[in-house]
């Protein structure tokens, strides 16, 4: 995906005529025609952190959620969808932009392992990260979106 927002970048700097000093502006402008926007709201409590992410319109199949000590990522491609009407005539659905990446910072680290992710209306949440350190929570599964968004799963 970066190779992609690189690439269009520097097609708007070629577009603009190789002018110098437009390097973030072009990048900024790439990502916004490429990446759906993601909205993010977080809570932290002593002994739990909740992340929620809005990626309406896509299903858990078209995301991957990943998370590290201090940063989670989302990443999801949204198929076109095809039906077909009374008539037989076949309807095409892209959406565009089509893809997500969302880097979300962590204020408080957290254990990987000990994480829960789930896909709830459109959102996803992390509803029970606990801090890593001297804090103990016995409510905590780990994140894998490949098996199961709602339940507890190793990755």
């Amino acid at each position: 995906m970066q190779l992609a927002i690189a690439r269009r970048a520097y097609e708007l700097f070629e577009t603009r005529g190789c002018e110098h000093g437009h390097d973030w502006e072009d990048w900024f402008r790439a990502e916004s025609e490429l990446l759906r926007p993601v909205s993010v709201s977080m809570s932290e409590s002593d002994d739990r952190m909740s992340v929620r992410a809005n990626v309406f319109g896509f299903e858990e199949n078209e995301l991957r959620v990943s998370i590290e000590p201090r940063c989670i990522t989302i990443m999801g491609k949204k198929e076109a969808s095809v039906t077909e009407t009374e008539g037989g005539k076949v309807e095409y659905i892209d959406w565009y932009p089509d893809q997500i990446l969302q880097f979300i910072d962590l204020a408080t680290e957290v254990i990987p392992e000990s994480s829960v992710v789930e896909l709830q209306a459109g959102l996803v949440r992390t509803p029970q990260s606990c801090p890593a350190e001297g804090r103990n929570c016995s409510h905590c599964g780990v994140i894998d979106h490949a098996r199961s968004l709602t339940g507890c799963a190793s990755l």
